[in-house]
């Protein structure tokens, strides 16, 4: 079981949504207990149910998942079960809400916890983007910008960004979407990651001077009308507060400490942080990239802490993995999905009754869907 606890920052208790009590029947349950018991529900319930599995879930969650991924990976999954009943989401909440977007619609959506919210997505609210959309109209350049949003956002914000000629993207394919919207337009509103769009930006070869960072929190976002003119990219003043954790400083910490380390990190790191590191990529580019390495090979992994483990006995002892942050960063609100949750709502379904049911308004998940259906095309 994991060792780890959730330390929460102010940003991440704003996330947290108001949280369901579990019936004290599964309180206090041994982990073999569960185990057993999560195992007979999903072979009672058969093909009628999947389980998705984020890369950050606890061990004790993940090893129950049928699929198991990043988000762009796991939206594509739900494709493959289209006689599938119940989709059970162990993950945060936008991802629960983009899976019913993409869901047939005899399809049902879980999230075992309720409180698995997403800092980052918190940090971008509809209302604010309907005002700096508004704003960007008002000085007439609405119509030269294209809007993203990444995937770890509400699915109002993806409403609205596809209803504006937008799409979503994930981080594996960040660099395809801000390349099909310059394609689209000269500009490109970026949210709710400003270091993911950044990153992905400069790596494509477009210089800090022409990014901007938009304040929702100012009038027009803390810019001139100049400053906007001469950008490039518009990015959201958001972040992952997982990520903001890593720093350069220890990647000189760790390259001392392990001569001969390679260090790969999470496009969602700070800026500094990706340009002192040998490389950089999704989860599954980590993944892929660490396991097709040589035997011998040692590396520094700056992303959520339970991934690093995972990744770290898997190649062990032909390859060392340690993480950048010798104390863990682990995402809090992915810790919520326990595996007593997880087993309340399969109880649940096997009982004919549906709890934790994330449903998305028909007028939001119209265009929601557009927006992601643009990002399955681009890929």
């Amino acid at each position: 079981m994991s060792t780890f606890l959730p330390v929460l920052n102010e940003v991440e208790k704003k996330s947290i949504r108001e949280r369901q009590p579990l019936p004290e029947a599964y309180l206090g349950l041994s982990e073999e207990e569960m185990s057993l018991r999560i195992e007979a529900a999903k072979a009672a319930l058969g093909d009628r149910l999947v389980i998705l599995g984020h890369h950050y879930q606890r061990d004790e969650v993940i090893k129950f998942a049928d699929y198991t991924g990043d988000s762009f990976k796991l939206a594509n999954a739900i494709a493959k079960h289209p006689a599938a009943d119940y989709i059970v989401f162990c993950g945060v909440h936008f991802m629960a809400e983009s899976a019913d977007i993409l869901a047939m619609p005899h399809q049902q959506i879980i999230l075992p916890d309720l409180a698995a919210g997403c800092s980052m997505a918190d940090m971008a609210p509809a209302d604010q983007l309907e005002i700096c959309w508004s704003e960007l109209k008002q000085i007439g350049l609405a119509s030269r910008v294209v809007p993203i949003t990444y995937i770890n956002s509400a699915a109002s914000i993806k409403s609205l960004v596809g209803e504006n000629g937008g799409t979503v993207c994930t981080s594996s394919n960040a660099a395809a979407t801000l390349k099909w919207g310059w394609e689209q337009k000269e500009k490109i509103l970026f949210l709710p990651d400003q270091h993911l769009g950044r990153n992905t930006a400069f790596k494509m070869g477009v210089p800090l001077d022409q990014m901007v960072v938009w304040d929702p929190n100012e009038p027009f976002g803390g810019l001139t009308r100049e400053q906007l003119d001469a950008a490039k990219l518009i990015v959201w003043k958001g972040h992952c507060s997982v990520h903001v954790r890593f720093t350069a400083k220890q990647i000189e910490k760790v390259r001392a400490e392990h001569p001969g380390i390679k260090v790969i990190v999470h496009p969602e790191v700070p800026f500094d942080v990706v340009q002192a590191a040998d490389d950089s990529g999704s989860t599954e580019y980590i993944l892929k990239t660490v396991r097709d390495s040589a035997p011998g090979s040692k590396w520094a992994v700056a992303t959520e802490v339970h991934l690093v483990h995972r990744l770290a006995e898997e190649v062990a002892p032909e390859k060392t993995v340690v993480s950048l942050d010798q104390f863990g960063c682990l995402c809090s609100t992915m810790f919520r999905v326990s595996p007593n949750h997880l087993l309340w709502v399969l109880d649940s379904l096997v009982d004919g009754d549906v709890v934790n049911e994330i449903v998305v308004p028909e007028e939001q998940k119209k265009w929601a869907k557009i927006a992601l259906d643009r990002m399955l095309a681009i890929t």
